[in-house]
């Protein structure tokens, strides 16, 4: 059984003086403003790698809780951050690198074994193994 999702983009106007929207069908963004200023100027607002960085934080935590079920623990809580970095590369950009920081919470075990589950949840869960391409780090503190 295939599940899909989606989501949709819609553009007007120049890259620099343009202005984006970005929908998903849950309606968690409905016609969200993007462009050019918030992806590489720092103003506030959306863009592509934040949403990137969301989708795998998600993913990853929601792996993890699996992974430490089928280990026969519960997290008290898990809370991941992920960095997403965009670089100059060449004439274009890149994402170069992805950084999840994950804090967890977990009784019944210690900050070794739980490491090494994240460190495994890291490369299988759908969206680490879409990104592959990318460098993926992770940074575990527990307690």
């Amino acid at each position: 059984m295939a599940i899909q999702k989606n989501a949709s983009a819609h553009w007007v106007g120049g890259l620099k003086d343009g202005k984006g929207e970005i929908s998903t069908e849950s309606g968690a963004l409905r016609a969200h403003p993007y462009g050019f200023n918030t992806r590489f100027e720092g103003v506030p607002g959306t863009n592509p790698e934040e949403l990137i960085g969301a989708a795998h934080a998600a993913c990853f935590t929601m792996a993890l809780s699996k992974a430490l079920g089928e280990a026969g623990l519960t997290a008290d809580s898990l809370d991941t951050k992920a960095v997403v970095t965009l670089d100059k590369v060449g004439d274009g950009f890149e994402i170069t690198a992805i950084e999840l920081n994950l804090h967890g919470s977990v009784a019944g075990t210690d900050k070794a074994s739980f490491t090494e589950i994240a460190e495994k949840v890291k490369v299988a869960c759908p969206v680490s193994k879409a990104l592959a391409v990318v460098p993926i780090s992770l940074n575990v503190s527990f307690g």
